[in-house]
């Protein structure tokens, strides 16, 4: 089964939201209280899905808020230089900073981040400066789920995805649930509901889901029954080390397993593993196969000290998976 997009658009996609600065432990086996020295990397789920979708050779648009010093010049020149649209990036005028993450890397299964989120230039993106103009070239508009934790930023999806609609731009909602980005577990509910609910394709953990629906120990059943009395027509379930299902409107179910590798440290999976994913359904590839380009590609990141710079060729992903056949 393949999934079909509008083929006459400039750009494949155009994410919004979260942009923001990864500081990771360049020292390992150790806890961030001892760590002396880190390597900046650009960092954010939308934004690393932007650059991991631009290495694999789609067109890239970015809509987001950054500010107006060195970290943001940063961010936006990294961006630009591997060949993402910044022309509907915002400089924030406001006095608000980028986001920091740091990260701290114990072992392969001990590895956590520290996110300095308070009043950070991507939460204040407004819906004003959101742009029809620019969203209706797009084949697919990337949600991801950190952008609506604050206004104005809120407003500013729930727009983006309104235009999206009305001009058949596909909404791929990326769940990115970040608890200290939130206020409690009931409004990330509310708000994760009101995007899955008109998306057309919805990816995340089964942890993410069961965030989405309020509960504790959801079932895939569960969730796809509730989803596909509304927009989606795909939703796809990640379980970790046990792999990943797709699930269509139509009834059919897809499995793709996870490729092991020498794992470094955990986080990035997510992003490297939907900029591929994405890159195989618009490139035509059926739905299995897509799991199994976002698989490999999460199978390499996780392989590696960043997420951004770590994003993957095609010939890497089809390296690998050529080897696990």
């Amino acid at each position: 089964m393949k999934y079909e997009f509008n083929n006459d658009r400039k750009f494949d996609v155009i994410a919004i939201g979260r942009a923001c600065i990864d500081l990771n432990a360049a020292e390992y086996n150790r806890p961030m209280e001892d760590t002396m020295t880190f390597k900046k990397y650009v960092g954010g789920s939308p934004i690393n899905i932007a650059i991991g979708s631009s290495k694999l050779g789609l067109k890239v648009g970015f809509i987001g808020k950054i500010s107006d010093d060195q970290h943001g010049r940063y961010i936006e020149r990294y961006v630009r230089e591997v060949g993402v649209d910044t022309s509907n990036i915002v400089i924030d005028d406001e006095g608000h900073k980028t986001g920091l993450t740091f990260t701290e890397i114990k072992s392969p299964e001990d590895c956590s981040i520290l996110m300095y989120r308070e009043e950070v230039a991507d939460l204040y993106l407004k819906p004003e400066e959101v742009h029809e103009d620019y969203i209706k070239q797009a084949k697919v508009l990337l949600v991801s789920g950190t952008a609506l934790s604050k206004s104005p930023s809120r407003e500013a999806i729930l727009k983006a995805v309104s235009l999206a609609k009305r001009n058949n731009v596909k909404v791929i909602f990326e769940l990115d649930y970040r608890p200290y980005s939130w206020k409690s577990t009931e409004e990330t509910a509310v708000y994760y509901s009101l995007i899955a609910e008109q998306s057309d394709i919805v990816i995340g953990t089964r942890d993410e889901y069961d965030m989405m629906e309020h509960t504790t120990g959801g079932t895939n059943e569960q969730t796809i029954h509730y989803l596909f009395q509304h927009s989606p027509n795909l939703v796809v379930i990640k379980h970790g080390v046990e792999g990943s299902y797709a699930y269509a409107k139509s009834g059919e179910i897809f499995k793709g397993n996870a490729y092991k590798t020498k794992v470094l440290k955990t986080f990035g999976a997510g992003d490297s593993y939907a900029s591929a994913f994405l890159y195989a359904l618009i490139n035509g590839k059926d739905i299995e196969t897509a799991l199994k380009y976002g698989s490999a590609s999460a199978s390499i990141v996780v392989s590696k000290h960043s997420s951004s710079d770590a994003m993957p060729t095609v010939d890497e992903i089809e390296g690998l998976i050529s080897t696990r056949v």
